[in-house]
Formats: C-alpha cells, sequence, structure tokens
C-alpha cells in the first residue's frame, strides 16, 4: 500500500510538473506573440483553484484531474471578437507567429531536460565504466568471446565512456542488422575486436528488461565488499570489517555497490540491520547509519570504501559551469535523437513495441526514482520531459505537431482547412491516441502479471 501511495504521489508531482512547463512554454510566447490568454489550467474536469489576473483577466487554473492541462487562447472560430481585442485571437496572428506557439510547448520540455541535467552534471559525477559482469554459457555473449572483467570501450565506431553511452549503441547498432561490434580490453590492458551476432531475435531483444538476459552477459557491478572503512564511520563503529560481504540490509537484497547505495541513501540516520559474510559464516548487525548531503539532499552514509582492485572500473567526470551546460545540452539532444530513433524502428517493427509504457509503469519508475532520492526523481524528470516533447510534436491532429500541420497546410493553400476536414483529422487523431494508450496499458498489464 505504502509503494502503491508513493508511486501515485510521485506520478502526480511527474506529470503536474513537467505539463505545467509544457503549458507555460505555450501560455509565455503565446503572450509575446500578441496573443490574448483565457485560460492556463494545469488539470482537466472541474476547477478546484482559480485565480483572475493581469489585464486580460487570464483564468489561472488547478482542476480536479491531474493528468495534463492545457492554455485557451482567445479564437475567432469560437464565438465573436470585442472591438479591443480584435487581432488578437490566436488564428487573428500570423501563420508563423501560431507555429512557434506551438512549438513552444515541446521546446520548453527540451529546455526543462537541459536544465535538470545541467543540476545533475555541474558537482561531477562518478561514473562506471561498460564492463562485462557474469557470462552465460551457450549465450550470444559467450560465443562472441566476451570474458568476465573485460571492458567495452567502443560499439562500432562509437566510443563508450559510460554505461549509458554504450547501452544506446548496442541498440543501435543491433537494431540495423542484428551484428554488434564491439572493442574490448582486458584487465592486462589488451584490446581485441569482435562481433556480437544475434541475427533475427534483434527484436524480441529489444523487449524491456530483456537486452542482457537475451544477449547473455550481465552489466559488470562492483560486489558489495567492504575494501576499507575509516574509523569515523557508522560500519566501523558497529564492528564491521574488511572483507566482509554485504548480503541485505533490513532484508533488502545486496548484491553489489549499486543495490548498497540504494539501499543506504533514503535512511539517513536510520538504524537498520545489515546481514553480511565474514570468513564464510553468514553474521548480523545494527548499524546507525550517519548523513552527508547530496547536491542539497540528506542521504544515508555507511561509511565504506570499494575494494582498490574495482576503481579501474570507475572515473570521475568534472565540469565548469559552461562545460556542465554544454553536456547537459548534449545529453538531451542524444536522447531526443534516440527516443526518435526508437519510435521509427517501433513502426517498422525492428523495435518491440512492448517498450510502450502507459501510467501505471510510468508511475512506479516514478515512485522507485523518488524513493532513490532528488537526484534520480529530477533524471527522471528529465527523461519523461524528453519523451514528452517528442511525443507532441507526432503529426496526430490532437497534439501540436497535427496543429502545426494544419498551419502549414493554411500557409500553401492560402485559407484555412475546410471544418469538415479538421474534424475528420480530430477524429482520426483521437483513434491514434486511443490505439497508443490501448498498446501502453496492455503492456502495463503484461508486466504486472509478468
Amino acid at each position: 500500500m505504502g509503494n502503491a501511495l508513493t508511486n501515485l504521489l510521485s506520478f502526480i508531482a511527474a506529470i503536474s510538473i513537467l505539463v505545467a512547463v509544457h503549458e507555460f512554454g505555450h501560455y509565455i510566447v503565446g503572450r509575446w506573440a500578441g496573443m490574448k490568454v483565457l485560460r492556463f489550467s494545469i488539470g482537466f474536469g472541474k476547477t478546484v483553484w482559480t485565480y483572475i489576473g493581469g489585464k486580460d483577466k487570464t483564468e489561472y487554473c488547478v482542476s480536479a484531474i491531474p493528468l495534463g492541462g492545457y492554455v485557451r487562447f482567445l479564437d475567432s472560430r469560437e464565438g465573436s471578437v470585442a472591438p479591443e481585442d480584435e487581432g488578437r485571437a490566436f488564428d487573428q496572428r500570423p501563420i508563423a507567429a501560431r507555429i512557434v506557439v506551438l512549438l513552444a510547448g515541446p521546446a520548453f520540455n527540451f529546455i526543462f531536460a537541459v536544465a535538470a541535467y545541467w543540476v545533475l552534471l555541474s558537482p561531477g559525477v562518478m561514473l562506471l565504466k561498460p564492463a562485462v559482469g557474469a557470462v552465460s554459457p551457450d549465450s550470444y555473449a559467450e560465443k562472441a568471446g566476451l570474458v568476465f572483467g573485460d571492458k567495452i570501450v567502443a560499439v562500432g565506431a562509437t566510443e563508450t565512456r559510460e554505461w549509458e553511452a554504450a547501452l544506446v549503441a548496442i541498440l543501435g547498432e543491433m537494431v540495423d542488422d542484428g551484428r554488434v561490434p564491439v572493442t574490448l580490453e582486458n584487465a592486462a590492458g589488451q584490446r581485441r575486436q569482435t562481433v556480437i551476432e544475434v541475427g533475427d531475435d534483434k527484436t524480441r531483444l529489444t523487449e524491456p528488461g530483456v537486452l542482457f538476459v537475451g544477449l547473455g552477459f550481465e552489466p559488470w557491478q562492483p560486489p558489495a565488499v567492504i575494501g576499507s572503512l575509516p574509523d569515523t564511520g557508522a560500519a566501523y563503529a558497529a564492528g564491521m570489517a574488511v572483507g566482509d560481504r554485504i548480503t541485505a540490509i533490513d532484508g533488502m537484497p545486496v548484491t553489489n555497490f549499486s543495490d548498497l547505495r540504494d539501499a543506504v541513501g533514503p535512511r539517513a540516520g536510520q538504524a537498520v540491520v545489515i546481514d553480511f559474510v565474514r570468513d564464510g559464516y553468514d553474521e548480523s548487525l545494527e548499524v546507525v547509519l550517519g548523513e552527508q548531503e547530496v547536491n542539497g539532499e540528506t542521504r544515508g552514509l555507511l561509511g565504506v570504501a570499494l575494494p582498490e582492485s574495482t576503481n579501474d572500473y570507475y572515473y570521475r567526470r568534472s565540469y565548469t559551469p559552461a562545460e556542465s551546460l554544454r553536456a547537459a545540452a548534449v545529453k538531451t539532444w542524444t536522447s531526443t535523437v534516440f527516443t526518435v530513433q526508437m519510435l521509427s524502428r517501433m513502426v517498422t517493427g525492428d523495435v518491440s513495441i512492448k517498450n510502450i509504457s502507459g501510467p501505471i509503469n510510468i508511475a512506479q519508475f516514478a515512485g522507485a526514482s523518488a524513493q532513490r532520492g532528488l537526484s534520480s526523481f529530477i533524471g527522471f524528470l528529465a527523461i519523461i520531459s524528453i519523451s514528452l516533447g517528442v511525443l507532441n510534436l507526432l503529426p496526430i491532429p490532437v497534439l501540436d505537431g497535427g496543429q502545426i500541420v494544419y498551419q502549414l497546410v493554411e500557409m500553401v493553400k492560402g485559407s484555412p482547412m475546410t471544418e469538415r476536414a479538421q474534424i475528420l483529422g480530430q477524429q482520426a487523431g483521437i483513434l491514434a491516441l486511443l490505439l497508443l494508450m490501448s498498446f501502453a496499458f496492455y503492456n502495463d498489464i503484461l508486466r504486472i502479471l509478468g
């Protein structure tokens, strides 16, 4: 029940923030373009809060259903325009201005993503180099000669210094022709090239959660073995020692340091029970976790460090303010292009449509990211904001992209589309969205059922 409530509240918060950003883009650019704004609403349905302000007496509303929002401009097609407002209706402004206003919503979603990534990147980030973990027998990975501990230094022509770049490159190469050329580096620093051949199995491997299981190897993660611990830390004070392998925290399984951070982070200052293995024997201790400030939030601190042998798999990337802004813009652009490529590949059948997520799955991700902390939730917002921007640019009449198509048609033919043509377009758009949502809900249900 607690997780469900967290998921729901996190989902509502995420949608409300991103819709507000999107609609603010339409609103502010519309005002700059000389249009009169009648209403700015976050949510649909019955209004629960209203404020009327400004010389135009604009209604600023929060409505009961927090799953969207809208900006309503004055429009002569919906009724008469007062003499003092003549020329300020949406349809009375130049076509170029209308298109800019329609583009502003998705543009603000992309700008939000840049800002979010800038916040996350500015302090610098510790990154895990892409490397091969356990390799399954008789798998695509084993046949290609991948070995535990191999670093993946390039996929095709793409240099891969961190897992995100490696994952994007692996998917990109795989969906092209079922072949993934990789350059590997072993523990001795020697490099070799190989090709992971998946053939016609490529579409199945793009299903959520299937890629690494299907390829036959796990991403390398440092085991949760204590390499060192300061005598001022919580672990030392409780009696833990170098070499202890942590297996669980308050019953939450821990297999690597990533699991350890996820388990400790939200429990700042709390007493937890830590299960571990020492000299082959299972033991447990109660530990009162310390606290540390990370990007403005309080996180739990156990006070342990990785073994030195694992340090070669990590590197810290630091940025100046200008470099972090540029990196955030590049990251947003790369994610946008990848999203568009995956959508187009779904249309051609090269990527599984099971990747389409509905509100249930998005809510689960929202809740999980919120539980991991503010930084994780900001990263989640950036990803969803990019997806929202791309989705709204699709040429579907009820979306911004479809409305832009209407304006372009009017620009070419010199007059608006007929009312009948617009109604038919709206109906087709609604049908397309219903089909899309049906796939999304179907995928959500399948994930819940396992």
